[in-house]
């Protein structure tokens, strides 16, 4: 699968099923469907006794919303890699906060760094490699997995 599916198969996993963006503060309800707090609520309005799920319509008891932070977690690398995917379509390779070139990968944060990012206290004690480096070990990695 090309690296770009994946990130649209990201985002499909982290979009609403009731307002289609973006989850804002995700909920899982007890069947596992997962929504916006404010679209769930929107759809219960006015239901005092029998709360049904939006999407598989099963029955769900009571109002308990737990906030979903592993999916909130997901939901914050989908919109950088979303990000990255535009600047990267737009030929953008420079670094937000330094407008500097992307000319290094750094490994733990799995994110193209600048050499000024490479030297702040955020990535100083990060493996960081050349930007080719990276991607010549990404092109083998996947075409060993094919």
């Amino acid at each position: 699968m090309a690296a770009e599916n994946l990130v649209e198969s990201l985002q499909e996993e982290v979009t609403c099923p009731i307002c289609l963006e973006y989850f804002r503060e995700p909920v899982t309800l007890e069947c596992g469907d997962n929504f916006c707090r404010a679209c769930v609520t929107q759809c219960w309005q006015g239901s005092d006794t029998d709360f049904s799920c939006p999407q598989c319509r099963e029955t769900v008891q009571g109002r308990n919303l737990r906030l979903n932070r592993q999916l909130a977690n997901v939901l914050e690398i989908a919109k950088r890699l979303s990000l990255y995917k535009a600047k990267a379509a737009a030929g953008d390779g420079v670094c937000g906060e330094h407008q500097e070139p992307l000319k290094l990968f750094c490994e733990e944060d799995q994110t193209p760094i600048c050499v000024l990012c490479d030297r702040s206290q955020a990535h100083r004690a990060h493996t960081v490699v050349l930007i080719e480096e990276a991607a010549q070990e990404y092109k083998v990695g996947n075409h060993c997995l094919m």
